[in-house]
């Protein structure tokens, strides 16, 4: 009974506080998060060398492997996700975290490469944990503010998760075939912890659900008549998604092959370092956000820095190659400039546009569809890595890369915000014309 008072107790404070329940949310988000991380990033540490599989290092497939996955996850998440009840959240997450850590226990018990398949079965459940864990907190007085707690595991979680390994893995003796069940094992009691606190949030109030646009789990009709609706737009923003994800998904899964050729004597913490630094500037540009009531112009705020972000990544190359800025300097600017635009894009934009335009919708489905277009697109750049060039420039291919993403991505949100002003304004024509009429 003592402990069913306290719970009540707990509920109550929730929905009378609403600090006490942000920082709840934050934290719950935050903690869930990096703990998912631990199950599926470490194991990019690892350089199994002297493993060849098919003409290509073991590394790739291993990688080319949980992408697929973790792409496929994408792709089922589109439904799964957009049709996501309350009541199914915490059973969904638990089955999802069970099974990746099921993948990496049989990946470390199998030699290789008879492991490959675990890697597939690993990727395939973690693509969709992103998407229950926002549907906790989208909708909400401050979600652009609470999405930072996934936001900046994205950035510098895997960093930290990569020096953690090389610690662990420098003093336990563990081969690289078990570190990454290693890794999510000790992060296994957090997790249950974190997904407790998920269990106690309470829905969004009334008046956040009328500023906001109350979300609802949609059916196939109303999939159809929003894409029938804002379909260009939306793919303007699908196409550069995929560009931010790729060179996103290159940076982090080849982190250690970049900084051995811009900088070979680096640090081993020199990954956390600037996945940090990175983690906390964005997150200032996203915590922003949240303080534009009005939705149209957290919509041009958000358009607006996204085109500086890919600005600032051109200058930053340019000033690489010419030897006028550091290595160090260089990827964290990089990082920067692309890891804004992307987070931007999956945690304020679709929030944000859902409102603008008063779409009956929720953000899952927009940012599933993203999503699964943007892991299409990291997967054919795996592939054109080990079919088309062998001998591959990793600090070159991300020059070219990020450069092209640049150009490319700012005539893409160009065009989506002439899309949907022009959508915004035709809806108040009619609006007033249904007035006078």
């Amino acid at each position: 009974m003592r402990k069913k008072q306290i719970v009540e107790y707990l509920s109550a404070r929730l929905i009378s506080k609403p600090l006490l329940l942000n920082i709840w949310c934050f934290v719950a988000a935050f903690g869930a998060y990096f703990c998912t991380y631990a199950f599926r990033k470490p194991f990019f540490t690892a350089q199994f060398e002297g493993y060849v599989l098919w003409g290509m290092s073991l590394k790739s497939v291993y990688i080319i492997m949980q992408v697929l996955g973790y792409m496929s996850s994408k792709f089922i998440g589109v439904k799964i996700i957009s049709e996501l009840r309350p009541q199914q959240r915490i059973k969904l997450i638990i089955s999802l975290i069970s099974i990746a850590g099921l993948a990496l226990l049989f990946f470390g018990w199998v030699p290789a490469p008879y492991n490959l398949p675990f890697l597939f079965i690993n990727g395939l459940p973690l693509g969709m944990v992103w998407g229950v864990l926002f549907s906790f907190l989208e909708g909400r007085r401050f979600t652009e503010i609470l999405g930072i707690g996934l936001s900046i595991n994205m950035i510098m979680t895997s960093g930290i998760l990569k020096s953690v390994y090389l610690y662990i893995q420098a003093y336990s003796g563990f081969s690289e075939f078990w570190m990454p069940f290693v890794v999510g094992v000790i992060f296994l009691p957090a997790f249950a912890v974190f997904v407790w606190m998920l269990s106690k949030i309470p829905p969004p109030n009334k008046e956040e659900q009328q500023v906001k646009v109350s979300r609802k789990p949609m059916n196939n009709a109303e999939k159809v008549k929003i894409l029938s609706k804002y379909g260009f737009g939306i793919l303007t923003i699908i196409l550069g998604y995929a560009f931010f994800t790729t060179l996103r998904d290159f940076r982090d899964n080849f982190a250690v092959e970049i900084w051995h050729q811009i900088d070979s004597n680096h640090s081993k913490l020199i990954f956390a370092k600037t996945e940090t630094i990175i983690a906390s500037v964005v997150m200032v540009f996203l915590a922003f956000i949240a303080f534009f009531k009005n939705n149209r112009t957290a919509y041009y705020a958000i358009t607006i820095m996204i085109v500086f972000s890919l600005l600032s990544i051109l200058l930053s190359n340019y000033l690489f190659r010419a030897g006028i800025i550091s290595p160090q300097i260089w990827m964290t600017t990089l990082g920067i400039g692309f890891y804004l635009p992307y987070l931007l894009i999956q945690i304020a934009y679709f929030e944000r546009l859902i409102a603008y335009q008063r779409i009956k919708g929720n953000a899952g489905f927009f940012v599933y569809m993203c999503d699964s277009v943007g892991y299409l697109g990291s997967v054919v750049l795996l592939f054109y890595k080990e079919f088309s060039k062998k001998s591959i420039n990793y600090s070159q291919t991300l020059l070219e890369l990020s450069e092209v993403t640049g150009y490319l991505g700012i005539l893409l949100i160009a065009t989506q915000f002439f899309f949907f002003e022009k959508k915004y304004s035709k809806q108040k024509e009619y609006e007033f014309s249904e007035t006078i009429g």
